[in-house]
């Protein structure tokens, strides 16, 4: 899962010159994100995404974009299914 906030100032900047839609578009279409979702936290626009990978090496790329974009910090978690939880705790 990816968790970015974008800082207000670079946020409205964003919304104002019209970057910020096409900025987020993208990094949900280049992870084929299985949820997205968008809210508020500590007073800035805040995003979660949830996308599966097998490769570690794509995590810099999507990384960078956000960073570019909209100066957002980024927090990668794993995430696991209710299956995948089972499975682990049945080892």
């Amino acid at each position: 899962m990816m968790r970015f906030s974008i800082p207000v100032e670079r946020g409205n900047e964003a919304h104002k010159d019209g970057s910020m839609g096409p900025a987020i578009e993208a990094i949900v279409s280049e992870t084929k994100a299985e949820a997205a979702y968008f809210t508020v936290e500590g007073g800035e626009r805040t995003g979660y995404i949830f996308f599966e990978t097998d490769d570690p090496a794509v995590l810099p790329k999507l990384n960078e974009a956000m960073f570019a974009a909209l100066d957002a910090a980024i927090d990668i978690v794993p995430i696991l299914t209710l299956d995948d939880l089972k499975r682990g705790l049945s080892s």
